[in-house]
């Protein structure tokens, strides 16, 4: 089946839902409100620079996580979703993903964003299949603020694609990818459909070079 990938944050939505996460969680004191919020706006810019540490913004946001129990986690997440997630909601990009499955194509959402906020997310957009960053859990379910396996992020992103191809039975014939972001130019390179969707301009630039399309889903 031909698989059509997409990013989420800054490309399926009009925003970021990891960082709007931790604001969230400043806005609402559930963490200490600026420093959280120094910290979160700090990855952030490095994010949107090419140079965040996966592994040190994994500490960072699985450390509240891990400080609080399931129940009040999925109490936050759903106040979370109405206010934060459903404003970034874009028509244009539900429209794309309707097109990918008239298509009969197979719909993957791939985010470096965690499991635990994403997957409500692409759920929202009808999507089932879903690879994001994984945060460890014990045997009850609890979060233990570690990370589990591959950050699914820049290189990583392929490598976990390419497990999750393996032993789904797979490939990437034919498959289309869609994102905003210089951090996924590794899998943009081995799609046959790269697609740069309201792209930073590093990518722009990119893309003008190479003739990929560029598109927007805004407004």
């Amino acid at each position: 089946m031909t698989l059509a990938l997409f990013d989420l944050d800054n490309t399926l939505l009009a925003g970021d839902s990891d960082h709007a996460w931790g604001d969230f969680l400043s806005r609402h004191g559930h963490v200490d409100r600026e420093a959280y919020r120094l910290a979160n706006d700090g990855f952030y810019a490095d994010y949107r620079n090419g140079t965040l540490d996966i592994r040190a913004y994994c500490e960072f946001v699985f450390a509240v996580l891990a400080a609080t129990d399931r129940v009040t986690l999925e109490s936050w997440r759903e106040a979370y979703l109405a206010e934060c997630v459903e404003p970034m909601i874009q028509p244009r990009a539900l429209e794309l993903l309707a097109w990918h499955r008239d298509q009969g194509h197979r719909l993957v959402i791939i985010t470096a964003t965690n499991r635990f906020v994403t997957e409500r997310i692409a759920t929202r957009h009808g999507v089932s299949d879903l690879l994001a960053t994984e945060p460890e859990q014990d045997e009850d379910g609890r979060f233990t603020g570690r990370l589990a396996g591959t950050p699914c992020f820049q290189d990583g992103k392929v490598q976990r694609l390419q497990a999750w191809l393996a032993e789904q039975g797979e490939t990437l014939e034919g498959a289309w990818f869609y994102s905003d972001s210089r951090n996924d130019l590794p899998l943009l390179e081995v799609v046959t459909n790269p697609v740069v969707v309201d792209a930073d301009e590093v990518l722009t630039g990119i893309a003008s070079e190479r003739g990929w399309p560029r598109i927007s889903l805004r407004g």
